[in-house]
């Protein structure tokens, strides 16, 4: 499958019926680890505003995956509660942005766009930091954790690691606008469009990996297989 026209439709029926079949997309920002994720999968969000070129459909705008080594251990709701941030706690509606690339390139975006001059500084530098950094950094964190639980998404049970991987890399080349000319391009007001890496402001993707690879129609085709396998009204 090498017609990226007709990928690219194949990809966005696919997730009609994926959404069907969940019972429709959910926003991080409703749920919780005691719903019935799969174990491992892969998840893609969309954001409100972002329309494909016909006006009417949600275009993709992040492909996800995790536990892509041997070591890791981390679950599917596990990966996606970092994005979401903290619920409750001593920071409630905040997160850890040196946890999840995700939530560093949004509040990233959030800086170049807004200025927040108190995080700036330090946001994404270092592994971990001492309490008076985070405190500063906590309403940009919430402001994250705001914007990221907004986006609705769809998951996809995937047990295989090697199969999360390549279903990743060939959605990602395949959404990208990086090596050409992207179908379903960022509005303008993307805030994507204000991140300090290129190949999210060139992918009109949040991602950075593989949006510079070549499509090659088989993690696509993986896809496909595992969302028509899928039982309605389950992730798994």
């Amino acid at each position: 499958m090498t017609d990226l026209h007709d990928a690219l439709e194949t990809l966005y029926a696919s997730l009609q019926v994926l959404e069907g079949k969940l019972g429709g997309r959910r926003r991080l920002s409703d749920c919780h680890g005691r719903m019935p994720w799969p174990s491992h999968g892969i998840y893609l969000f969309f954001e409100d505003g972002e329309w494909r070129e016909d006006g009417r459909t949600l275009r993709v705008v992040r492909v996800g995956t995790h536990a892509l080594t041997a070591r890791s251990r981390t679950t599917l709701w596990q990966r996606l509660s970092q994005h979401r941030g903290n619920v409750g706690g001593t920071n409630p509606g905040g997160g850890n942005h040196r946890g999840s690339v995700f939530r560093l390139h949004v509040g990233t975006a959030l800086i170049n766009r807004d200025g927040w001059e108190g995080a700036a500084p330090t946001w994404g530098e270092g592994s971990s930091t001492p309490r008076e950094v985070r405190d500063r950094e906590a309403e940009l964190e919430k402001a994250v954790s705001q914007h990221i639980g907004a986006m609705p998404f769809l998951w996809l049970s995937v047990p295989d690691r090697e199969e999360r991987g390549s279903i990743e890399r060939d959605l990602i080349a395949l959404l990208s606008g990086a090596r050409r000319a992207h179908a379903d391009p960022a509005s303008p007001r993307w805030l994507g469009l204000h991140a300090d890496r290129p190949a999210i402001r060139e992918s009109s993707l949040w991602n950075v990996n593989h949006t510079n690879d070549a499509f090659t129609g088989d993690g696509l085709e993986l896809f496909v297989r595992r969302v028509d396998d899928v039982t309605t009204g389950q992730g798994s």
